[in-house]
């Protein structure tokens, strides 16, 4: 099993930090970039500047309430694009709102994670996500792996 790829798109740094530390924690360490907003995460995936090394994420772990460019425009503009929609989404945010998980699946989200508010149940939930991708889930080749 080969590690994941994983873009955090969070503008909390304790959030991020606690994602990337139960990432690099877990079984299989994920390789894990982090950008602050939906703009920056674009940037990335569209390898524009200064993001022109970055690599394409198996994965894109995204919060929904941030400046400038929120999660649920950063998704729509995602699963819009031909060439990025094939990455799956999971978001991840402290959000539990009915109209926002419907409107994250609207957006084609590929799933939804209410942040829990312990640091255990929290470091689990993304351990769990990272498991589920690495080992049952089966995700798009890589650019030159198909």
């Amino acid at each position: 099993m080969r590690s994941l790829q994983i873009l955090v798109v969070d503008d909390d740094d304790a959030d991020a930090l606690m994602i990337s530390e139960a990432l690099e924690t877990a079984d299989t360490s994920a390789s894990v970039d982090r950008v602050a907003d939906g703009r920056e995460a674009l940037d990335y995936l569209r390898r524009q500047s200064p993001y022109e090394q970055a690599h394409r994420p198996d994965l894109i772990l995204l919060d929904l309430n941030m400046p400038r460019m929120d999660g649920r425009e950063t998704l729509a503009a995602i699963k819009s694009d031909d060439v990025l929609k094939a990455i799956p989404v999971v978001i991840l945010t402290t959000s539990g709102a009915a109209p926002d998980i419907v409107a994250s699946y609207q957006h084609r989200a590929n799933a939804y994670v209410t942040k829990p508010f312990g640091l255990d149940d929290f470091e689990s939930t993304v351990q769990l996500i990272n498991r589920f991708y690495r080992e049952v889930a089966s995700l798009p080749p890589q650019a030159g792996q198909a």
